[in-house]
């Protein structure tokens, strides 16, 4: 490591519960330096940044292992102020802005400067006022070093999203003792001739010898500006590299690299077939907070399994989402040449869909209650099933031995850990829990699983166990499922084929056993280039 480097990272390690999220990462940066740092959602990047920046997930969750130098010599960032008081700042991806204060106001929070008056002669510096003069002074020299022309005076509710950008930045370089800046997916929300403006600001930066740690998926932005480029993958640095050594191709392939263990899945009695469609999506939007799908096409052929890829916030979560009802879509829907009825769950689930959310703790589970209950609940409120009828007219009742029968049957067959149908889901492990989930929408007997993000939060055994049960679902039943994952190696393990979603629409769709380096470029919304010879 240069000796001349603000910043070090030496060794550091993280777990989080027992898994590894870094492994021994070490890293650079000198003064006016942009260093990329690149990688696949969950490959530790905002981990490491969170790590850098002293944030309270890492330490109340243990700390780390390693050394983290500024100028060579060891520091303890155990709070973001430690992190600013030693010249490191952050702007997030998510704004952390007031609406209702000025561009002023906002750079200057938490950092007021004020002015002594007569009461504050008699009574002491708590009576003194703020200094808008001084204050509005400071925040013109900032925003002047982004070359931004806002007037310092206007409040941030009326900025356009891409200005709100700016004004994070400029609050970060007002602070008099600014030396490094982590840029955390500063682009994600901003148009590309706002995100143009942003790299020209980056390099003015750079240009005044503040160094930049500069995190995206945006490959054509790292070769634009970087001047140094950290690869991460699985938590580890797996290539350190020189902008001027490397290509768009490279970055791309050492990103998504790993040894792909398809093994051998179980024959069908059908193949898919691109003439026998199951559904259909045609310019399909959805209004899903973060995930937003735009104009997005795709065929879904009978009895496969169709992937859903892509990078965080742009748009694949928001898919299945938007099909089952949960948030607002237009657009068309078509299943079985039929079109389906949108925003409305009961058309969907009557269409005979069936859903696992990403969110199995707050939306796809009753923690409190039995297993057997979560598994029977949507038949009995959608199907009438598990009800038995009485003498009075239009009065069913639960019927209570079905649902037991049922249950115990599922839970052997799904091989789900728990003392007895009666256990209260609350108790069972994530890869349990992650069980249930598939057990209710099963239940459902859909002839469409939309399954998104099944193995999320749960160990490597309990992973390889989900995405078993949604290949036996598939080959035994029929059954059409449509996954959707952040881990490319899992979609890659089962799938058929592929789509990658890119800023709310279909990058373009591989097979599984498609190059590296064609799965890196469409994730990152680039079309890779037939070679030819």
């Amino acid at each position: 490591m240069p000796e001349s480097a603000v910043l070090e990272l030496k060794d550091i390690s993280k777990s989080y519960f027992g898994t590894t999220v870094l492994k021994g990462i070490n890293l650079s940066v000198k003064p006016g330096e942009i260093h990329a740092i690149v990688g696949e959602n969950g490959a530790g990047k905002s981990t490491l940044m969170n790590l850098i920046f002293g944030m309270p997930v890492i330490h109340d969750t243990g700390g780390f292992e390693g050394d983290i130098l500024m100028d060579g010599q060891i520091v303890k960032i155990t709070s973001p102020r430690q992190a600013m008081e030693l010249g490191i700042g952050m702007v997030h991806q998510e704004f952390m802005l007031i609406p209702g204060f000025t561009v002023t106001e906002n750079i200057k929070l938490n950092r007021e400067l004020t002015k002594p008056n007569l009461a504050s002669n008699i009574l002491g510096s708590s009576m003194e006022t703020l200094d808008y003069h001084t204050m509005r002074e400071d925040s013109r020299r900032a925003l002047d070093k982004l070359g931004l022309a806002i007037d310092e005076n206007t409040f941030v509710s009326r900025l356009p999203v891409g200005y709100m950008q700016f004004v994070e930045i400029a609050r970060e370089i007002d602070k008099k003792n600014a030396r490094l800046i982590v840029f955390d997916e500063p682009t994600a929300v901003l148009a590309e001739s706002e995100a143009d403006h942003l790299i020209t600001a980056m390099k003015l930066l750079a240009a005044q010898g503040i160094a930049i740690l500069f995190i995206t998926h945006r490959l054509d932005e790292v070769m634009d500006c970087s001047d140094t480029i950290s690869i991460l993958r699985d938590g580890e640095l797996v290539k350190y590299l020189s902008r001027n050594e490397t290509s768009v191709d490279e970055i791309a392939e050492l990103m998504v690299g790993r040894k792909l263990e398809r093994g051998h899945l179980p024959p069908r009695q059908v193949d898919p077939d691109d003439n026998d469609l199951i559904l259909e999506l045609e310019n399909f939007k959805v209004k899903m907070p973060g995930e937003q799908v735009r104009s997005f096409n795709l065929k879904v052929r009978r009895g496969e399994i169709l992937g859903l890829g892509g990078l965080a916030g742009q748009g694949k979560v928001g898919i299945a989402n938007g099909v089952m009802g949960l948030y607002p879509a237009d657009g068309q829907v078509i299943k079985d040449g039929h079109a389906l009825k949108l925003n409305d769950p009961k058309a969907a689930l009557d269409a005979k869909m069936a859903f696992v959310s990403e969110d199995r703790r707050g939306v796809g589970l009753l923690l409190d209650e039995s297993i057997a209950v979560n598994i029977v609940l949507t038949s009995i409120e959608a199907q009438q099933r598990f009800l038995r009828r009485t003498f009075l007219p239009g009065v069913r009742l639960l019927d209570q031995k079905a649902v037991r029968e049922y249950a115990a049957k599922i839970i052997k067959d799904l091989d789900i850990r728990c003392t007895d149908p009666n256990q209260p889901v609350r108790r069972l492990s994530g890869g349990n829990q992650q069980k249930v989930c598939l057990a209710r929408a099963f239940s459902l007997q859909p002839e469409i699983l939309w399954v998104s993000e099944p193995t999320r939060g749960i160990d490597i055994g309990a992973k390889q166990l989900v995405l078993d049960l949604l290949v036996h679902f598939n080959r035994e039943y029929g059954m059409t499922i449509i996954m959707t994952s952040s881990e490319l190696n899992e979609l890659r393990t089962i799938c058929d084929r592929i789509a990658l979603v890119y800023k709310g629409k279909v990058a373009g769709i591989l097979k599984p056993d498609a190059s590296d380096r064609d799965f890196g470029l469409m994730i990152a919304g680039k079309q890779p280039v037939k070679e030819v010879g």
